[in-house]
């Protein structure tokens, strides 16, 4: 399951953002600074027509949805890697995600009081990066200290090490993230492997006044200097711009009245369904779906796994006894109606372990424990 983290300074609007994702009051939204105490958790469903069409296809007793869930830590503020505000607890919530969602203010209100005076997203941006660089420098430091020493006894994996944390700490000190100096996959796992924040993925949420999301208004002047500003950090970071009030107001509505409301703000899909799909393309996932009488499902896998990576996500067993997946794509299946005239047609292949799983598949796994 994906877990994404929402973080922010006070008052940027990451709480009413995970009331409206989870549809739910959980996290106080006051206008307050750290009027969350403890990370907040909801799970949401992964918005997909293609589970709602097979549902309707093959008429299950069940539909289950793949889900996110989203952690809601609580503002962090200048001096946090040092203890100030709610410090270093709130950090070490951001280590347990897969990725970060960083909320930054692109609207004026004067009802609504920024922690730092006069909004600016480019300042809130660098004054997040350098809290997380700061207490990532902390471990980093930590650990250099015994990498040197294995290092000067002549242990090679050592020696290479080294210079990966030395450029580490270059970037780190600039202001920077941990993952910009990862040239490889292989050295930004291994970052990630020392709990670094600056280490994880992240993507930006640019939370806009209403009127300013068919037309960008001054969001948009805004979201262009955040733009400018992520760039010169070397982050080829995604910026989803969405309206927290907005979305609160959507959370609100069902059928036609949310359609009417989404189509009167001059957009075609909640900030919720785009921030998902970004997440997905951040971390490089996909899904894939399992049909039956029973239920239809939807599971998440990374791009590029095999199908016995798949089976592995729905069970050890199936992984364990793997013996073949019958492999259909989405659209054929659709077409066919079901399984069996899908056979029928030819349409459904069987394919070994080391097929590479193609998004909208629907695979039917043949194992035996």
């Amino acid at each position: 399951m994906l877990r994404l983290g929402i973080v922010g300074l006070p008052n940027v609007g990451k709480s009413t953002l995970f009331n409206a994702l989870t549809s739910s009051k959980a996290a106080a939204a006051e206008n307050y600074p750290f009027c969350t105490v403890e990370p907040n958790v909801g799970v949401v469903e992964v918005p997909d027509p293609r589970l709602e069409k097979l549902n309707e296809v093959v008429k299950p007793k069940r539909k289950i949805p793949a889900v996110v869930e989203f952690v809601d830590i609580a503002g962090l503020v200048k001096g946090a890697s040092q203890g100030e505000g709610l410090g270093n607890q709130f950090l070490s919530h951001i280590r347990e995600v897969d990725a970060v969602v960083h909320v930054i203010r692109c609207f004026e209100d004067p009802d609504v009081v920024h922690v730092m005076g006069p909004v600016d997203p480019v300042r809130d941006h660098d004054v997040i990066t350098s809290e997380l660089a700061l207490a990532d420098l902390a471990v980093v430091e930590r650990r250099l200290d015994k990498t040197r020493k294995s290092a000067r006894a002549g242990d090679k994996e050592a020696q290479q090490e080294l210079v990966l944390l030395e450029r580490v700490v270059q970037e780190l000190n600039a202001g920077r993230g941990a993952r910009e100096a990862g040239e490889n996959t292989d050295a930004i796992k291994f970052l990630r492997t020392l709990g670094l924040l600056t280490a994880k993925p992240i993507l930006y949420a640019a939370n806009v006044n209403e009127d300013d999301l068919a037309t960008g208004g001054s969001g948009g002047k805004w979201i262009e200097k955040l733009r400018v500003a992520v760039q010169s950090h070397h982050e080829e970071a995604e910026i989803v711009s969405f309206s927290a009030k907005f979305e609160a107001e959507l959370g609100e509505l069902t059928g036609e009245e949310r359609r009417e409301y989404l189509a009167s703000a001059g957009v075609s899909e909640p900030g919720l369904d785009r921030l998902i799909h970004a997440g997905y393309r951040l971390l490089g996932l996909q899904t894939f779906f399992t049909v039956g009488e029973n239920e239809v499902r939807a599971w998440t896998m990374h791009r590029g796994d095999t199908a016995f990576a798949a089976a592995g996500e729905i069970h050890s067993d199936f992984q364990r006894g793997f013996i073949r997946a019958e492999t259909v794509g989405y659209n054929e299946f659709v077409k066919a109606g079901s399984y069996k005239v899908a056979r029928e047609q030819g349409l459904v292949r069987s394919e070994g372990r080391d097929y590479v799983v193609k998004d909208g598949d629907i695979l039917l796994f043949r194992f035996n424990v």
